[in-house]
């Protein structure tokens, strides 16, 4: 279980290959193999959830599912800061039915393949700086959390500058990636692969 604030950003990532080299030669290590997650965003009927930022999130990643709540961002120049508590739970399926019969209904699913790093000479630590590799639906990113400066420094290693931070979630890069192509949202999910 964890509890407490997270800050972090998004770098959109447009060359993989490039991506990879880079992350070997400033020391970085995969951690984690890359795996699929399945993600399902709750809320009320009336979206109470979605109009005051926060997220309540059922994830099936890596043989287990993850049940997530963050609260609404608090006002950080180019971070997105909030408020997340998370645990395992044992049955996911349940879980889906608890939170229907509390009234909760799916409201966005979303996929991804995620990859996770860490710097050479150390393990991630539950609380430490966490850097992974998302491939979405709607292109690659990479997310930093962890401290402000730990940040812009690794971000700066790579080659990006604070304006090509993003802090949008992916429910809003992805609505973004709609209007812009004029296609009605639904749910960001990869053509051809089973979800939960």
């Amino acid at each position: 279980m964890s509890r407490g604030s997270e800050t972090e950003i998004k770098l959109e990532v447009p060359n993989l290959a490039a991506l990879h080299r880079r992350l070997r030669q400033i020391g970085f290590r995969k951690v984690q193999a890359r795996h699929f997650e399945s993600n399902t965003a709750f809320d009320f009927p009336d979206h109470r959830l979605w109009k005051a930022r926060s997220l309540l999130r059922l994830r099936w990643a890596d043989g287990q599912w993850l049940l997530t709540y963050k609260c609404n961002p608090l006002e950080s120049r180019g971070y997105k800061v909030r408020r997340e508590i998370e645990t395992r739970v044992e049955d996911g399926e349940q879980i889906r039915e608890i939170l229907e019969a509390l009234g909760l209904r799916p409201a966005f699913r979303y996929e991804k393949y995620r990859t996770t790093y860490a710097v050479k000479t150390q393990e991630r630590q539950a609380a430490g700086p966490l850097l992974v590799l998302d491939e979405t639906p709607v292109g690659n990113y990479l997310e930093l959390e962890g401290p402000k400066r730990w940040i812009d420094r690794v971000a700066g290693q790579l080659g990006y500058r604070r304006e090509d931070y993003v802090t949008a979630s992916y429910g809003s890069l992805y609505r973004q990636k709609c209007a812009q192509q004029g296609i009605e949202p639904t749910n960001m999910v990869f053509s051809g692969v089973k979800s939960w």
